[in-house]
């Protein structure tokens, strides 16, 4: 796989009640807080691996749920998914 300059994320979690505070304060350093657990921002690189090494350390990978959407500009992007992602298949109406 290519490494490519991520410039630009979407991060959203799902963690257990006794970790959200944690990975709140955490995101906070690098991030606009958007929505709930939802987060975006402009970030460096290097800033993306300190951010993602402090949330590894912090959450449980079998049962908290980490997503960074990761752009490079409007037409590229990846999704990285860090512990367990509970996938909940519903209609919405």
């Amino acid at each position: 796989m290519k490494n490519y300059n991520f410039n630009y994320i979407f991060l959203f979690y799902d963690v257990n009640e006794k970790r959200v505070n944690k990975v709140f304060k955490i995101c906070k350093k690098y991030l606009e807080h958007y929505q709930k657990s939802v987060f975006r921002g402009e970030i460096s690189p290097s800033k993306l691996i300190k951010l993602e090494n402090e949330l590894k350390k912090i959450i449980d990978n079998k049962e908290d749920f980490v997503s960074i959407i990761k752009f490079i500009n409007n037409n590229y992007f990846r999704e990285d998914i860090i512990g367990h992602k509970n996938y909940i298949d519903e209609d919405i109406i």
